[in-house]
């Protein structure tokens, strides 16, 4: 079988700017993400500690990794943790420009004793964005509508809604994508089995006392993806039938643990640096690392999910559940293309009493954001607008931009000034 071609990332431009000028790199995100196989292209000596050879090698001499000939690769390297104190050494000792690249799929239960701040840089692998899965020229630029100027819009999209699902069903994964149907489930049904089989115990130090239990909770922030739902409310949807309910303390290290493996990647709420809105509600929006991830916790097809059919465990949201992993694809998208143009943020906006909501805020880091809703349509009308609408009147100047984003056919600009972009034709 032929190994799978490297598909270029968004984050390769990233990786080699930073490579020239820094002497310790570290790669994070999720298992299967790509962060080997883009992190070996430029590695001259690679090693792999989730081998248990090389582990136990390392286990007995951690510093005898760093004298191969460089660029150093240690991945997964949270295996040993003591590897992280070692490179930050070699760092402070005059370690020259693209040495070492640390790659790892969770944060250690025991970290290293220095954060690394000044001598390591961290750097976010997310799963492909729709940039990245699609290719061609980008219709319409985050890093343009950062600028402010609110220029005339064009561009066509051919994509479909059907393509919109296919595209949250295949995922960002990119040894996953591109396998047949039942296959595709297979190994993504696979990845999650890992998580709570092997992941979970390994990588968090704590046993998996009911895997069952744990596959539970996973499925209950799927169904609850692009909401502020209530860890109550997940709770519930999460022990269905069962008289127990664990406290929030009982039941907090299954959330930890999960972020900790980037399975969970929780949008934040923007906290603005002006006083221009009060009452503001802050909770996360939950999120998967990838949605194709909910569709199998959650056992939603494309027919299911073109239906407009619920799933179970149930969560509060309003839409269809096919909306909000059109959202949570789009947010997946926005973070990539934010982290490249270097962004401040991404978060979302919603006020106390759920009056107003915003999907996603972008502050390009001096307090200057531009905003963007999610809407599963292919036109806009006028409704769809309103939140955005009533931020520019709070924010003024400081909404640099207004965007609704959808499954449509073309990227124009409104007689309002707000613009209308088809999700395929975002990019940085």
């Amino acid at each position: 079988m032929e190994p799978v071609a490297y598909l270029p990332r968004i984050v390769d431009d990233e990786l080699d700017e930073l490579a020239v000028g820094l002497a310790a790199i570290a790669i994070e995100g999720p298992k299967g993400v790509g962060k080997t196989a883009t992190a070996s292209r430029r590695a001259t000596t690679i090693h792999a500690l989730d081998d248990p050879g090389q582990r136990s090698l390392a286990l007995g001499d951690p510093a005898r990794l760093l004298d191969d000939p460089p660029p150093i690769l240690i991945d997964e390297w949270q295996r040993v943790p003591e590897i992280w104190d070692l490179v930050r050494r070699r760092v402070d000792e005059g370690a020259p420009p693209g040495q070492f690249l640390l790659a790892g799929s969770a944060v250690p239960v025991n970290p290293p004793t220095h954060s690394g701040a000044g001598r390591i840089v961290t750097l976010r692998m997310r799963p492909l964005s729709l940039a990245e899965r699609i290719g061609g020229e980008v219709g319409v630029s985050l890093r343009d509508l950062l600028s402010g100027r609110r220029e005339q819009l064009n561009g066509r999209s051919g994509l479909t809604l059907e393509d919109y699902v296919e595209e949250i069903l295949r995922s960002g994964f990119p040894g996953i994508r591109d396998l047949a149907d039942r296959p595709r489930r297979a190994q993504l049904d696979g990845y999650l089995r890992r998580v709570v089989d092997r992941d979970f115990p390994d990588e968090v130090g704590r046993e998996v006392r009911s895997p069952d239990g744990l596959r539970r909770w996973m499925a209950a922030y799927a169904a609850a993806s692009s909401t502020a739902t209530s860890f109550e409310k997940i709770r519930d949807a999460a022990t269905a039938g069962h008289g127990d309910k664990p406290t929030k303390a009982t039941a907090g290290p299954y959330r930890n643990a999960l972020e900790r493996l980037w399975i969970l990647d929780p949008l934040p709420a923007w906290a603005p640096t002006r006083s221009h809105i009060r009452r503001l509600a802050l909770p996360p929006k939950h999120q998967l690392a990838d949605p194709a991830l909910a569709t199998r916790l959650l056992g939603a097809g494309a027919d299911a999910l073109l239906r407009g059919g619920e799933s179970e465990p149930p969560a509060p949201r309003d839409g269809t559940l096919l909306g909000a992993l059109f959202e949570s694809l789009v947010t997946l998208s926005i973070r990539v293309y934010a982290q490249a143009v270097e962004a401040g943020s991404v978060g979302h906006l919603r006020t106390r009493g759920g009056e107003h909501e915003v999907d996603l805020i972008v502050d390009r880091g001096d307090g200057r954001i531009v905003a963007l809703e999610v809407k599963l349509t292919r036109t806009v009308e006028d409704s769809h607008t309103r939140h955005l609408r009533w931020l520019a009147e709070r924010l003024g100047d400081d909404l640099l931009d207004a965007v609704i984003v959808t499954t449509g056919p073309e990227a124009y600009r409104r007689a309002d000034g707000i613009a209308v972009v088809p999700a395929a034709l975002l990019g940085p």
